[in-house]
């Protein structure tokens, strides 16, 4: 195994040895089905993928309608003729006050109830009834009614201004929670064009001129400075640097490229500049062939139906039938007036108030409940979905471990103690900010070993580093620093290379004193997350783009029985699909650009806080911290938000086929038929039933340290 070699400037980042296998462990990008609303008109919240600047816009839309449509239903509501009958109040002996409820309430119905009728449009056109054609029968017979209840043509318990007024309020109240709630900022395809830098400095014969990416041609030769970002994919034609290419690889640890080795569109030079012969650019590059896999991905994702939707599809029908039938039954029986007032009083009655905030409640106190916990939920599917998921996919690196190279292990040569190994080393290496040498750095530090001062620091590429230290000559790196001494190295190097390890020897004064064993760290917590994942049935996988024997190591000290080794970054998503054509439903987790079309793919995209921008705007779900057992907690909230949703949806329904039927007179018979002025107030209690069983979703207490407990 090879390793990283140190670069000769003492503040740049300088590269051991030569490079171990690559790594490329990657990150969560998930659905990023976005909820948007349809038009705000169609009110729907549809898992598709409109704009998210319109999302916004969208939410601010239904805010702005919300207390407007609020603030007219006051006097709509207290001059109403039925409500102050009800509460038993006198309104004044005036001609205009008759006409305060029905021109106000006029002007309730066509622009406050303009989303729901447009809604209820679309979803006729598409022959799917929902909530949006509910709340428009709902408010267009309550609207025509009271109408004629007002001019005197029907019956006057039939004015409903009152309740035309609340449904339309309490209805852009859940349209308006539930979008604010999955309000989108941040496009993952708009993070991936980021990665690109504004320009291009192309080599123009003994000179150099700005260019904008898109303009770089085939065969152009550009110049990459330390910390520029590569404009377009391409090969090394002058110079080596070592190139971070976590943002499109994962991979933890910079790469020596050099002369005729290919660089990737968005990776940045660190330590030196390089010259670059563009052999791919636009649509050719890796980093396009990204985007178009996360664009097929995102497209090509399933958009289930809302409970709520089905529900209010259901009762619909249910609602339908029972007026006709009313009418019918009431006519047959020789009570044509009775018929008319009867049905009307049905269909209005059956207008879903607490339907409509049964599912919005719940999903503004989950979110609310998860951010508190860390977890940011971006699209409500996601957190659905959560509950069924049985397979969870882990990205290894900066997920399952820290994403940072340390150092595992020490191994002394006969008579140096393993502190004073370990210090000698951190000195020789005080100079260097490759990332191994932070590591050894950082070791003695936890250590709080005194680490001695050292002079003369030199470095040479793919060798190691050499350093004075108390007057011995002291050398850091790998194989090929063995190989210019003419030293062997430990017999324990063997056993750490079959694990994947980094080796590096530590010779004081031309001989060896000892090795370090330096690898990609596990997180504490990664062991609790995948048992208590596999205590909850869920099957644990972990994917790399690491060598087997790394993969291998890391799966079996977290207890991992299945895993993918060696997997470049574009064949994520195929393991992705792999996983679900065996019928599972898979959540994949992790923290890179690279995994941009896996976690697409999946049924469930978790982004890990501290990854790419790509990752966090591309998931359906994002964990603020870097706790894998925050996984833990998306499931025990999805599985508790799934449990308040149905409660919810059962009692709001459960209203709806209690009082409908009631209304309609199916107990007429024994003399009993429900008032309007009692159905409404059912219709009330419905409402404040669902709002304080919502409420109790607050009590979950999702901290990882807790959800482990519950185990």
């Amino acid at each position: 195994m090879t390793q990283h070699d140190h670069s000769s400037h003492p503040v740049n980042h300088s590269d051991h040895a030569a490079a171990t296998a690559t790594a490329h462990d990657h990150a969560a990008m998930g659905h990023a089905g976005h909820d948007d609303a349809q038009a705000p008109a169609a009110g729907h919240s549809d898992h598709g993928h409109a704009d998210h600047g319109g999302h916004g816009d969208h939410v601010a839309r239904f805010r702005r309608l919300f207390w407007i449509m609020l603030i007219l239903a006051v006097p709509v509501v207290g001059f109403s003729m039925m409500f102050s009958m009800l509460l038993g109040y006198q309104l004044p002996d005036a001609a205009w006050v008759g006409w305060v409820s029905p021109v106000l309430g006029t002007v309730m119905y066509v622009w406050g109830g303009a989303p729901f009728l447009t809604g209820a449009v679309s979803e006729l056109r598409a022959r799917k009834p929902g909530m949006m054609l509910l709340i428009a029968l709902a408010i267009t017979v309550a609207f025509v009614a009271s109408w004629g209840a007002s001019l005197g043509v029907l019956d006057h318990e039939l004015d409903f201004w009152w309740e035309l007024a609340l449904l339309i309020v309490i209805m852009l109240l859940g349209h308006w929670i539930e979008m604010r709630s999955l309000a989108q900022t941040t496009s993952a395809l708009d993070s991936l064009a980021a990665l690109l830098p504004d320009e291009a400095e192309k080599v123009d014969g003994d000179t150099t001129v700005n260019v904008a990416p898109a303009d770089l041609l085939v065969g152009d030769v550009v110049v990459v400075r330390p910390g520029g970002r590569v404009p377009a994919d391409g090969r090394i034609v002058q110079g080596s640097a070592s190139m971070d290419e976590s943002m499109i690889t994962g991979e933890s640890r910079p790469v020596r490229r050099s002369d005729g080795d290919p660089v990737i569109a968005g990776t940045v030079a660190t330590d030196s500049g390089v010259r670059v012969e563009i052999t791919a650019v636009g649509a050719d590059t890796a980093l396009a062939g990204i985007q178009k896999l996360v664009t097929e991905a995102q497209n090509s994702s399933s958009r289930a139906q809302r409970l709520a939707d089905r529900a209010a599809g259901w009762l619909f029908w249910f609602a339908l039938g029972a007026a006709a039938m009313t009418a019918i039954a009431w006519t047959l029986l020789g009570f044509p007036d009775d018929a008319v007032v009867r049905t009307i009083t049905v269909l209005v009655i059956a207008c879903p108030h607490a339907l409509g905030l049964a599912i919005p409640l719940v999903v503004s106190i989950a979110t609310e409940r998860a951010a508190k916990a860390g977890v940011l939920v971006k699209d409500r599917l996601a957190l659905e979905s959560m509950r069924t998921v049985n397979t969870v996919l882990f990205d290894k690196t900066g997920t399952l471990t820290k994403g940072t190279p340390a150092v595992t292990a020490i191994d002394p040569a006969a008579g140096i103690n393993p502190d004073e190994l370990l210090s000698l080393a951190a000195a020789a290496e005080t100079d260097s900010e490759h990332p191994l040498a932070r590591a050894i750095v950082n070791a003695a530090k936890e250590r709080q070993l005194t680490v001695p001062r050292s002079s003369d620091f030199a470095s040479s590429p793919a060798v190691g580093v050499r350093a004075l230290v108390d007057g011995r000559t002291v050398q850091v790196g790998g194989p090929y620093l063995l190989e210019q001494e003419g030293a062997s190295e430990l017999p324990i190097a063997d056993e750490w290379r079959g694990e994947g390890a980094i080796i590096l020897h530590v010779l004081v004064d031309g001989a060896v004193a000892g090795a370090l064993r330096l690898a990609d760290e596990i997180r504490p917590e990664s062991r609790e997350a995948v048992t208590a994942l596999q205590g909850r049935g869920v099957q644990v996988v972990m994917i790399t783009g690491d060598a087997e024997a790394v993969a291998a190591s890391v799966a079996t000290e977290l207890g991992i029985d299945r895993y993918f080794a060696g997997v470049r970054p574009e064949d994520k998503a195929s393991k992705v699909k792999q996983l679900q054509g065996e019928g599972r439903k898979v959540a994949m987790v992790g923290d890179g650009v690279n995994d941009a079309p896996a976690l697409a793919q999946a049924d469930v995209g978790i982004a890990i806080g501290a990854g790419t921008d790509v990752a966090i705007a591309s998931a359906g779900v994002i964990l603020a911290s870097d706790d894998p057992r925050s996984v833990v907690s998306v499931i025990e909230l999805s599985r508790a938000s799934y449990r308040k949703m149905t409660q919810n949806l059962w009692w709001a329904a459960g209203y709806n086929l209690l009082s409908v039927p009631l209304a309609a007179g199916v107990l007429a018979p024994i003399g009993f038929v429900l008032p309007m002025s009692v159905g409404a107030i059912l219709m009330s209690l419905s409402t404040i039933v669902v709002a304080l069983n919502a409420q109790l979703l607050r009590r979950l207490d999702l901290s990882p340290e807790s959800v482990i407990r519950r185990n």
